[in-house]
């Protein structure tokens, strides 16, 4: 009887046995039962991309996109500063000007592809060329001829990027540029597969055999305005870095919407740098300790059209920004723990920026500045103003700022404005065209230098869609490219600032900060001070 117990007893362990290990490989993946969870995360985006294409991308949200999925010949890595990426070497001139990046032999596109030195140099004169308008070819105007290429003053041949060979770049640029290894983390120097994008130019407009990219994930399905799905790309060099199989985007234009699906476990990532929190639950998420809130180097501003009236006069553009209460806003509306902005570059860059130019709600100010600009410009009084527009990107957060901003002029200036919206698409469109008398617009640092907010006005065209021009302001910033004492080189970015400050084509409203709230076991995220994200070292506990 022992004996007969005993093999029974052996049967049903072996049966329970099986069976677990039956359970664990079916259901193992779903994170339940103990197992391994699935290394799936979901977030929105908010809105459509305005381009998939690293030459045309101009925006935030196109930017969410290409960091995942596309790799410049660096990345910026975890501690905030440039890594080797796509070059596996890098070597500089004695006099810094001359930068030479070798490829790395593993590096391929999502198609198996290898990555050359060609598709580098193909995808940054394709960005030069003029008729392809590329918004952000002046990020490379550091290189050599680039400006001059790009303004239709000289040929794309003669820019100073060659292929010396498959696996060899070399770069030639105007002056040392001591960030330039931080440029070539950003989206516009990306490379993009010429072999395909000669064949196809709208290669980068839908998902499928064409779109090629050659990062930590690629891009598999692009439901037009509703969603994007990303994969581990098994063809990176670095893969086993990646722990995420699975990134699904959302579209979803409404704050409350995004948060409630986060609450209900649809989404992983809630707020900002992809999506928006509502306004009004952010001091309920931080009194509860959900709430992350981080500073970062971006600037929300308003853009005047200088060359549409009454803003073609300083008076009446600076009129208009004083008489906005700043910490009114950041305190009552947005409340994400923003600073009031008085400066156009983050304090993170210039630290006395916190403190800015000009006095916060300076009523009185704005109505003497009113009134002289009427005067200049022939107006009797505000009545005899054009009928004046304030346009934005939809967006519950935007709207609420432009309501406040809206009470504010008629309040301080007895201005009527009337508020306009566009989704993003349609409004970013406006803008770049010149349709538009005040339009909402933000800046978040592409790289770690004033410059980078600043010489957005120093050429008419790409991002500048102000049409203000000042040639002493871009005197200055030509000045400082060749400025080699870093002390020096800072104040002369200052007193440009200043001129961009008195003249006021853009009013800086409030410096950003990064609100959101996560899945608790959604870790490795990582953030920049810049404030975009990268999921390359994310991963599901």
């Amino acid at each position: 009887m022992r004996n007969l117990f005993k093999k029974r007893l052996i049967i049903v362990i072996s049966l329970f046995l099986i069976c677990n290990l039956f359970l664990v490989a079916c259901g193992g993946d779903n994170g339940g039962g103990g197992g391994a969870p699935a290394q799936e995360i979901s977030l929105n985006i908010s809105t459509e991309p305005f381009s998939l294409n690293p030459g045309l991308a101009n925006d935030s949200t196109s930017g969410s996109v290409l960091l995942q999925t596309f790799e410049g010949l660096t990345r910026i890595g975890k501690d905030g500063k440039p890594v080797n990426a796509m070059a596996e070497e890098v070597k500089v001139s004695e006099d810094l000007k001359t930068y030479t990046f070798t490829i790395r032999e593993e590096a391929k596109w999502s198609n198996g592809d290898p990555v050359t030195a060609e598709d580098f140099e193909y995808a940054w004169k394709w960005a030069l060329d003029p008729k392809n308008q590329s918004q952000y070819a002046y990020q490379l105007y550091y290189i050599k001829n680039a400006e001059a290429a790009n303004a239709g003053k000289g040929s794309v041949d003669n820019v100073g990027v060659t292929a010396v060979d498959e696996k060899t770049l070399k770069v030639e640029l105007e002056n040392p540029t001591p960030y330039f290894l931080e440029l070539t983390a950003f989206y516009t120097y990306f490379p993009v597969n010429s072999k395909i994008a000669k064949e196809n130019p709208k290669w980068h407009t839908d998902a499928g055999e064409n779109y090629t990219s050659n990062g930590p994930f690629t891009m598999t399905s692009w439901e037009h305005s509703d969603e994007i799905i990303l994969e581990k790309n098994e063809d990176y060099w670095d893969k086993d870095e990646v722990t995420l199989e699975r990134i699904e985007m959302i579209m979803v234009n409404d704050p409350n919407t995004e948060l409630s699906m986060f609450d209900n476990g649809e989404l992983d990532w809630a707020g900002s740098p992809t999506g928006v929190l509502p306004i009004e639950a952010i001091p309920s998420l931080r009194d509860s300790g959900r709430l992350n809130v981080e500073p970062i180097a971006g600037t929300y501003w308003y853009k005047f059209n200088t060359e549409k009236k009454p803003f073609n006069n300083p008076n009446i553009r600076k009129a208009f920004a004083y008489a906005i209460d700043r910490k009114a806003i950041v305190n009552n509306v947005t409340k994400g723990g923003q600073l009031p902005a008085m400066a156009v570059v983050p304090p993170t860059m210039i630290e006395e920026n916190e403190e800015g130019f000009f006095e916060d709600a300076n009523f009185q100010e704005a109505k003497r500045l009113l009134e002289k600009g009427l005067a200049e410009e022939g107006y009797g009084s505000v009545d005899d103003l054009p009928p004046i527009t304030l346009s934005y990107n939809t967006s519950d957060a935007h709207a609420k700022v432009a309501q406040a901003i809206q009470d504010m002029w008629l309040k301080n200036l007895g201005v009527n404005v009337e508020l306009q919206n566009a989704e993003w698409k349609v409004f970013i469109s406006q803008l770049h065209g010149g349709n538009y008398q005040i339009g909402r617009m933000g800046w978040l640092g592409d790289f770690n230098d004033p410059i980078n907010f600043l010489e957005l006005y120093k050429e008419l065209g790409g991002n500048n869609d102000t049409r203000w021009h000042n040639d002493r302001f871009a005197a200055l910033l030509e000045k400082s490219a060749t400025e080699k004492d870093p002390d020096k080189r800072l104040q002369i970015l200052k007193d440009a600032e200043k001129i961009i400050i008195d003249e006021m084509p853009i009013a800086p409203i409030y410096f950003y900060t990064n609100t959101w709230v996560q899945n608790e076991n959604l870790k490795g995220v990582v953030l920049s001070g810049l404030g975009d994200v990268q999921f390359k070292w994310a991963h599901m506990e």
